[in-house]
């Protein structure tokens, strides 16, 4: 399963805002921002398993929430190679590049089982490690797992990615989460064909409304701020301030800044955060001040966030993490 955030301005006042996002205003980070990721982190390190696995619910050992946990530590400005931390970001690291297919690249777990939202997780998790410090093991494993995300691709007849490689059917979760693990790729220096990404990016605008509200599919399932949030980010990553689709969904997310995904909240959190900061400077200020409060509030003892759905905590504690650390912003997805 495994990541930035999401609305109400004219083009050229949104592209300033976004210069002075990437920039980062000299803020010291609020006291309760650390606090709460400090005690996160140490549940995570705690909480692993020797292989750089977790354990809980049977998700702790999939790629996606691995790479999740992954970008927790390395977005507080952990290093694989040093610091209190190095050990448990290697482990997780060299848990995923042993279990890579090696006949395809497929990120799967030790078991030999993945899927294609679990696979972009891990891609983006290795990509924004490889970005950072230059591992060529780490490198090598990228490369691989680009290549499987863009023969998916090409053998899909709506352009985007289903849980299988070899799906032929598309939807916002699964291809936002490759599409995004794409620009990072690319962000980290392995070649990313225009193409994939347009592709990609195209399936994408399909499913958004005249009201730029996003749906599961184009034309089908219920539309959720959830998907708005992915679709927006998407859209930021492929520079789309100025179009009218783009300033749609940011009209529509501004007026919904409230909003509370009671299916999978901290999923929502992850990418809303995302969203609102590619989106507008004042709007993720309004709801970074909003997440850090309720978070900072449902934190559990151990530094857990408690599980919900299908999700465990080691999901909902790196996603609620991830969600903060744009106050930190260290991740080079979260600079671009």
């Amino acid at each position: 399963m495994i990541v930035r955030s999401i609305l109400l301005i004219a083009s050229l006042a949104q592209l300033a805002n976004a210069q002075a996002l990437q920039k980062r205003p000299d803020k010291p980070i609020p006291p309760t921002v650390e606090n709460v990721y400090k005690k996160g982190l140490r549940y995570l390190a705690t909480s692993q398993k020797e292989d750089g696995s977790w354990s809980d619910q049977g998700y702790g050992a999939s790629t996606g929430v691995i790479g999740l946990a992954i970008m927790a530590f390395l977005a507080h400005g952990e290093d694989p190679n040093f610091g209190p931390y190095s050990k448990n970001i290697k482990r997780s690291i060299n848990y995923m590049i042993k279990h890579q297919r090696q006949s395809d690249g497929f990120l799967v777990n030790k078991a030999g089982r993945g899927s294609m939202y679990n696979h972009g997780f891990a891609t983006l998790a290795l990509a924004e490690c490889y970005g950072m410090c230059r591992d060529p093991r780490v490198g090598t494993a990228l490369k691989k797992a680009v290549k499987l995300s863009l023969d998916a691709q090409a053998s899909n007849p709506m352009g985007g990615w289903r849980y299988d490689p070899g799906g032929t059917t598309s939807d916002t979760s699964i291809a936002g989460c490759v599409l995004v693990s794409l620009y990072a790729a690319r962000n980290a220096g392995i070649p990313v064909p225009d193409e994939a990404l347009s592709k990609g990016l195209k399936f994408m605008r399909k499913c958004r409304d005249a009201k730029g509200v996003y749906s599961y599919t184009p034309g089908f399932g219920r539309k959720r701020n959830t998907f708005t949030a992915i679709g927006q980010l998407c859209e930021a990553l492929a520079k789309g301030h100025e179009t009218p689709g783009f300033k749609k969904t940011q009209a529509y997310l501004g007026q919904n800044i409230n909003y509370m995904d009671d299916k999978a909240p901290f999923y929502y959190k992850y990418y809303a955060s995302q969203a609102f900061f590619h989106t507008n400077e004042d709007l993720f200020e309004q709801w970074n001040k909003r997440n850090i409060r309720y978070l900072s509030s449902i934190q559990a003892n151990d530094g857990s966030f408690p599980s919900g759905g299908m999700a465990g905590p080691t999901f909902n504690t790196a996603a609620s993490l991830l969600s903060l650390a744009l106050n930190y912003r260290l991740l080079p997805i979260y600079e671009k």
